[in-house]
């Protein structure tokens, strides 16, 4: 699970694997599998690391030498419950090398019984090493999809007058709607990424390049909504309610909390985070100043479902005249006395 690294722009860097594929491909013995788990774009695991495995050790791919795409398909901190919640999906360059990875992960994965799966639960061996490549962009460019969606829902709910959550949970009760969350943004590893590697790979799916451009511009608009709250932004303080990207997981990979700082320093404001999770040097040396508990404060922004920022309230941040919930997770009978904007609420 060697990382494969993007760049601003979403572009692979495959500098890092490439590297060890090619130091496998040196040592490599024949009768080995070699399995790929990064997430990769369709045609990779064959037409880039299949070639350089077989042309750098000298063995045949399929008879010597196996190879094989099988993404990951966990979540930070489920990682367990997931391996034996979801089908382990294996796609090899061959069939052979398909048999030996379903022979290798049956070997010691359990899995969950699952009623509403249309086969067992367990170890899937997909057509190719394109299949299960495809699967997990598929998969995971969905919930992008999915996310902007609900994104521009929760803007038109904002200009129409009316609450997005209630719009959401009444479509939802029907069971073939299955309209995610809105939110201030889509960080993490995964989601914001692999819609780039699904775009490159895949031109055809041009919708995940759309989602992708919707789910970037939320945190321009709550800043945009902040300044026209608090009358502009320029030597305004304004504190962010959680580093990570998401709630009960310490991780800041493409979080909303960075897009956010450098959106309100641009427009003059002074930015303090504050996260459970992080240790003060931590938040130092990721380049934020952190917030100090009863430190006057004149917006708030929660960014993260931390389950400690259910409890937070206007007592907590003196001064503080607008809060702006970011995730639908805040109380806001907490919030007397100040301007509480929730996405997708009306205005």
């Amino acid at each position: 699970v060697v990382p494969l690294l993007v760049d601003e722009l979403g572009i692979p860097q495959f500098a890092g694997i490439d590297s060890a594929t090619e130091d496998i491909a040196n040592a490599i013995q024949p009768g080995t599998t070699v399995i790929y788990e990064t997430t990769l774009p369709v045609g990779t695991t064959r037409n880039r690391f299949s070639t350089v495995l077989a042309k750098s050790s000298g063995l045949n791919v399929g008879s010597e030498i196996f190879v094989v795409h099988s993404p990951e398909r966990v979540s930070s901190g489920t990682v367990f419950r997931d391996l034996a919640r979801y089908p382990k999906l294996v796609g090899g360059t061959d069939a052979a090398s398909s048999r030996r990875a379903v022979a290798f992960y049956e070997s010691f994965l359990e899995f969950d019984d699952r009623a509403d799966l249309a086969r067992p639960n367990g170890v899937w061996a997909l057509e190719s090493c394109e299949s299960a490549e495809l699967a997990k962009l598929a998969e995971t460019s969905y919930r992008d999809l999915n996310i902007a969606f609900a994104n521009q829902l929760a803007l038109g709910a904002e200009a129409a007058g009316v609450d997005v959550q209630a719009v959401i949970d009444a479509c939802n009760s029907q069971p073939f709607s299955h309209i995610h969350q809105p939110g201030i943004a889509v960080g993490g590893h995964c989601i914001p990424v692999y819609p780039h590697l699904l775009a490159s790979s895949v031109p055809e799916v041009t919708l995940s390049t759309a989602a992708r451009t919707v789910n970037d511009a939320m945190p321009t608009h709550v800043v945009n909504e902040l300044a026209e709250a608090l009358g502009g932004l320029e030597g305004r303080t304004v504190t962010i309610l959680g580093l990570a990207f998401r709630g009960g997981v310490k991780e800041h990979g493409f979080s909303g909390a960075l897009a956010l700082r450098e959106l309100l320093q641009q427009r003059g404001a002074t930015v303090e985070v504050e996260d459970p999770l992080y240790s003060a040097e931590e938040v130092q040396r990721l380049g934020f100043s952190s917030h100090l508990p009863g430190h006057p404060t004149d917006a708030v922004v929660l960014q993260a479902t931390h389950e400690e920022f259910r409890r937070a309230s206007s007592d907590a941040y003196p001064g503080a005249r607008v809060v702006y919930d970011g995730r639908g997770w805040l109380d806001p009978g907490k919030w007397d006395g100040v301007t509480f904007l929730r996405i997708g609420a009306p205005r």
